[in-house]
């Protein structure tokens, strides 16, 4: 009673209004939150949620470009070894022509045509090194050596080197077939080569086995990195618009009882009657 027979403060309004405006304050807060999604929306909320969090978004954006990166890499091997597999295809018809052309049966005219056929294949070989490609660096000619970075950090790195698959690299730019016996000679020349490109081919899955684990990884870190992030900065809309009902509740009392104690002081004027 003793309050409210004071006029001069009005102890009980200052009371309400303060109230009222950390009720309004924090309305504002959570509105934010549902407009933006966000639980953390400056450094003043939570200074070491927000420094985590810009962290781990760090990580994740590192790690969505070492992802992009490894799909580049799988796009070039790709590319690379439809190369290599052109080149395997013709190989194995040179040798097939070889062989053709090692029977005595044949006469010269016959292993002269066979001979031109082979020429043109080989000549086919050193078309498809030079016409395989990718963003202008040609791969398969023995001048690619790739770095790519697979990772968020500056060593994490896989180096890639493609070998030469041109007729020179074969060794099978001078093989001739127009004899028996050279026929023969070219026969293991060629089955040296298809060997030798298998091989390299056989480079090619691995390094792409490797590329496909570290897709994998980097797949998982992503996803890992961003539930965390989410957990410290993400709202919760649920949660939040719970709070914002029960606030905007308080803030309709807060509302009344300001009115309610400023109204109160004129109960003075009844003494006065």
């Amino acid at each position: 009673m003793s309050e409210l027979m004071k006029i001069a403060a009005n102890i009980q309004a200052m009371w309400a209004y303060q109230s009222l405006s950390d009720i309004n304050k924090e309305i504002g807060v959570r509105q934010l939150r549902l407009s933006t999604g966000r639980k953390i929306n400056s450094t003043e909320e939570d200074p070491a949620g927000y420094q985590l969090a810009r962290t781990l978004e760090r990580r994740r954006r590192g790690l969505e470009v070492a992802l992009q990166n490894v799909s580049n890499a799988q796009n070039i091997l790709n590319v690379a070894e439809g190369g290599y597999q052109n080149i395997m295809d013709i190989l194995q018809t040179l040798k097939e022509k070889a062989t053709q052309a090692a029977d005595y049966s044949l006469s010269s005219s016959q292993r002269e045509a066979i001979q031109d056929q082979v020429t043109a294949l080989i000549s086919e070989i050193d078309d498809i090194v030079s016409e395989t490609t990718f963003n202008t660096y040609n791969l398969i000619d023995g001048s690619y050596n790739g770095k790519f970075h697979t990772g968020e950090g500056a060593a994490d790195e896989l180096s890639i080197s493609l070998h030469d698959a041109d007729s020179a690299a074969l060794q099978i730019n001078n093989i001739s077939v127009a004899t028996a016996a050279s026929a023969s000679a070219a026969i293991s020349t060629l089955s040296q080569a298809i060997d030798n490109l298998a091989g390299w081919i056989q480079d090619v899955g691995e390094y792409k086995v490797r590329l496909s684990s570290k897709e994998q990884t980097l797949s998982v870190a992503i996803t890992n990195t961003e539930a965390v992030r989410s957990m410290i900065e993400d709202a919760d809309f649920a949660r939040e618009q719970m709070e914002l009902m029960k606030l905007q509740i308080l803030q309709q009392t807060a509302v009344s009882s300001y009115v309610q104690a400023n109204v109160s002081p004129q109960l003075v004027l009844s003494l006065f009657r």
